[in-house]
């Protein structure tokens, strides 16, 4: 596709920016995928939970190992004694912190298998989803877009899964333990801490409010990134033959300065969110270990305070819950950040997961000894509502007759296998085959029995052998080459190092558009399906290579309902109908010699006084 320039076209090409959507149910759905693994999430909480309370734990024993120091040498104890007190209360700090180590190990190791588990459902579930999607969205939608959910939107929300939900779990743990031990030591100095923390709460919660858009921003602008430079790889032929390189770089650089702007502006409102909480928390330090200090000297000094005296062992232990308590507020909002990320890219997730699937409405009929009668009757089509592009067409093709649909580019000649697969549904008429309606046909039995060779071909990594039996799977290795020999791809397959072996990768690149085609139409060869669509099918290979084509197709063809698209009309000379078609509507219908004797459109077509547009 060639690049487009204005950013009008861009907007049309990926979509306007994402808004954020309903987050409440966002994080629903997201709890719904790890509900799967509730055993081992609950053992990582136990283990969770008893981290947090090493953690606190861990601070508490400060208070007896100092005070007990401080009063054994005011006392005049032993040293011996002082230092066996000390050792003593050293190793069962060191005993609770390992406690708390191996918990945090065992977490970790069962917080990875919990998201890994999650990232691989989330993703099958998507591709599962993506299967079932008509063609319309593809049509609508950039592939490097829909790529981006598969990744960057997916791994981040394994980022959120690793560790941002238990570290959210572990942090209110500290904060409720911290606080209760806190009013436990000293319910004064506890309310300087408990006063400050509603002003980091709200400085908090506005950043996080604020960068939650610039997220979903960024997750949409790094989608149309992406699709950018997917579709522009994968033309690079295209940009280099019309001397575009620079055309493309200018149209990149405006999408990656979108991307630059709106990482920015979510990275900023990230970034400052740890500095701002954590300046708030030196401030909360300061002033506690301050009023700890006044309390502690008049309990020492002045009389005591009632129901509030404070050793120095109490000071030490408040300093650091006051650090602890301030530390998962802290971590809570700089959390948020990679929760409003995940968030954005979980909602365009789910937003593919929610499109509406190809429906397979009806009776589900299941065809059965199809003879290939195939009839279009007044059939009126039009991708979108304001735009009509079939207009009231009516066809029919006798089982084993060779039709041929000739017209200009837009008159709707693809439109009509479009539909007669059921890739679009019709919006007035009907399409019939057999007499039956196609939308009583389930459509897996509909399209197994219609054999498609299109214009542009599409190869799978993996073998020669592997490829042509994508037309049916259980086909013999014995008949893929009658397939191939069918199609005349034999003679070139055979010459190749490994043969019908040889590795095919990047859309088969390692062969010609004509060794291609002929690919193509080889697995088309190999299906059973009595009809067969045939669009442009050799327009992408020289003449030598048509007229074998054309040899193996009279077989292919035979006793099969052909339908023929194709702009060489010597192509077309023997079918046993031909449609000329223009602006949607059949002008001309009859046999090569009746065409020719009305000296119409098809008339001027063949003999060159005039060309299709």
């Amino acid at each position: 596709m060639p690049p487009m320039g204005s950013r009008h076209s861009q907007e049309r090409r990926f979509g306007k920016k994402s808004k954020p959507k309903d987050i409440k149910a966002t994080i629903k759905r997201l709890l719904g995928y790890l509900s799967e693994q509730k055993l081992k999430i609950f053992v990582a909480v136990i283990c969770t939970m008893t981290a947090s309370a090493s953690t606190l734990g861990g601070t508490y024993m400060l208070r007896p190992i100092i005070d007990g120091l401080a009063s054994g040498l005011k006392d005049g104890t032993d040293h011996g004694e002082i230092i066996a007190g000390l050792a003593a209360g050293l190793g069962i700090m060191a005993l609770i912190y390992i406690i708390g180590v191996v918990a945090t190990y065992i977490q970790a190791r069962l917080m990875i298998g919990v998201s890994q588990g999650t990232l691989n459902k989330i993703r099958s579930d998507l591709f599962k989803k993506v299967q079932k999607l008509p063609v319309r969205y593809f049509d609508q939608n950039n592939t490097g877009d829909v790529m981006s959910r598969f990744t960057n939107d997916v791994d981040t929300i394994g980022e959120m899964l690793n560790s941002t939900i238990l570290q959210i779990f572990s942090g209110v743990i500290t904060l409720v333990g911290a606080l209760c031990l806190m009013l436990y030591t000293n319910w004064i100095v506890a309310l300087v801490t408990i006063l400050f923390s509603p002003v980091m709460a709200f400085v908090g919660t506005k950043i996080a409010n604020k960068s939650r858009k610039y997220f979903s921003a960024q997750q949409a602008a790094l989608g149309k990134a992406n699709g950018y430079i997917e579709e522009t790889v994968t033309g690079q032929k295209v940009v280099k033959v019309f001397n575009h390189e620079d055309k493309v770089t200018s149209e990149f650089s405006e999408l990656n300065n979108d991307l630059r702007n709106a990482q920015a502006r979510a990275q900023f409102l990230g970034g400052i969110m740890g500095p701002v909480m954590n300046a708030m928390g030196q401030v909360n330090y300061t002033l506690t270990a301050c009023v700890a200090s006044v309390v502690a000297f008049i309990s020492q000094w002045g009389g005591g305070v009632p129901f509030a005296s404070l050793s120095v062992g109490g000071i030490a232990i408040f300093v650091n819950y006051s650090r602890q308590f301030s530390r998962p507020i802290n971590e809570l909002s700089q959390q948020l950040t990679n929760i409003m990320s995940a968030l954005a890219g979980a909602e365009r997730v789910f937003d593919v997961m929610d499109q509406t699937p190809e429906l397979d409405e009806g009776k589900r009929l299941e065809l059965k000894n199809v003879k290939g009668e195939v009839v279009l009757e007044n059939v009126t089509f039009g991708y979108n509502p304001d735009k009509v592009i079939l207009k009231n067409i009516s066809m029919y093709a006798h089982p084993g007759q060779k039709i041929a649909l000739v017209g200009s580019t837009g008159a709707g000649k693809t439109t009509i296998t479009n539909l007669m697969t059921r890739f679009y549904n019709i919006d007035e008429g009907k399409i019939t085959i057999d007499g039956i309606d196609i939308k009583d046909i389930s459509l897996e039995s509909l399209r197994e029995n219609i054999a498609m060779v299109l214009q542009d071909t599409h190869l799978f990594t993996g073998t020669i052998m592997e490829n042509i039996r994508y037309g049916r799977l259980d086909a013999t290795d014995a008949e893929v080459r009658m397939a191939a020999q069918t199609s005349s791809a034999h003679s070139f397959i055979r010459n190749m190092s490994d043969g019908y072996d040889t590795m095919l990768k990047g859309d088969g690149s390692n062969l010609s558009q004509g060794q291609r085609q002929l690919l193509n139409i080889a697995r088309a060869a190999l299906s059973k399906a009595p009809i067969l669509v045939l669009d442009e099918a050799t327009s992408s290979v020289d003449t030598r290579t048509e007229q074998n084509i054309n040899k193996a197709m009279d077989a292919l063809m035979e006793n099969r309902t052909t339908f023929v698209i194709a702009h060489r009309l010597s192509t077309i000379r023997n079918a046993d109908a031909i449609m000329v078609l223009e602006n949607g509507e059949i002008i001309e219908r009859g046999t090569h010699d009746e065409l020719l004797k009305l000296k119409g459109r098809y008339y001027e077509l063949y003999t060159g006084l005039k060309e299709l547009d």
